[in-house]
């Protein structure tokens, strides 16, 4: 078939030519270290060459290597360490937040390492946001403000704000606070939570989040709220998590109506 189209005069206009623009430099960087990592070249957790040896191989700059780069964090396929470089992401935690079960035991279930990082630990009035977000009786009822830090073997995933109705397990203070507080509450107070109320949705970890979290500033994170009730039916427990978008897998079970 002649692709040369006749103009009105009698002469032939020039063949078709793809408008197609050729990828750019980096998107080709990009597409080749995905390849890499799909072929198990480098391993979960091991460490990518400087970004200098990168930028040699794909003769480049660096700053077109780091907009490779940061796709592939966007992606959740490898995370930074400040100062240390980049690293290949590991299998992301599959997380059932309907579950009332702890980070520790569910981490543990996965195979991996968990460890919890208590940062902060006191006791004080609930204040008026708190109260009414828990539906307590007044702003100046006493609660126990917590702030831990949660890692999956050598990475923190994320960062957990704990308020907790202090006449709930009035001796909370005195307890390990780096362990699991699901099991603490069930066997050092004999409490279990019943039910749950969530919300989720995508979050940007602020300047002191992301430090902690070893992420960039400004990156993306995943924000999980749990309000948790007593035996009761009574509130108990305020909980707001910041995760690493790539460190986490929400995962939900359904069952369809009967027949």
């Amino acid at each position: 078939m002649n692709d040369d189209l006749p103009l009105a005069d009698g002469a032939q206009a020039r063949p078709y030519l793809s408008l197609r623009a050729p990828q750019p430099h980096y998107l080709r960087i990009r597409d080749q270290l995905v390849t890499d990592l799909a072929r198990d070249l480098l391993p979960a957790d091991s460490q990518l060459p400087a970004e200098r040896e990168l930028a040699e191989r794909f003769a480049c700059t660096r700053v077109t290597l780091r907009q490779a780069l940061q796709l592939l964090e966007s992606d959740g396929l490898i995370y930074r360490q400040n100062r240390r470089g980049w690293y290949v992401s590991p299998p992301r935690i599959r997380y059932d937040p309907t579950r009332i079960s702890g980070f520790m035991e569910y981490v543990t279930a996965q195979g991996r390492t968990p460890r919890t990082e208590c940062l902060q630990a006191q006791r004080g009035p609930a204040g008026a946001w708190l109260a009414k977000r828990m539906g307590l009786d007044h702003p100046e009822q006493q609660v126990f403000h917590l702030q831990r830090r949660r890692w999956v073997d050598q990475r923190p995933v994320l960062l957990e704000y704990n308020v907790l109705v202090a006449e709930w397990c009035p001796e909370l203070l005195g307890q390990d606070l780096s362990t699991s507080l699901t099991q603490l509450l069930r066997e050092r107070f004999g409490h279990v939570q019943s039910r749950s109320a969530l919300l989720m949705h995508p979050e940007t970890l602020d300047e002191k989040q992301a430090a902690q979290l070893q992420a960039s500033p400004g990156s993306n994170g995943f924000y999980l709220e749990r309000l948790s009730f007593g035996e009761q039916g009574q509130p108990v427990e305020f909980d707001r998590e910041f995760w690493r978008p790539d460190a986490l897998a929400v995962v939900l079970e359904t069952q369809g109506a009967p027949l």
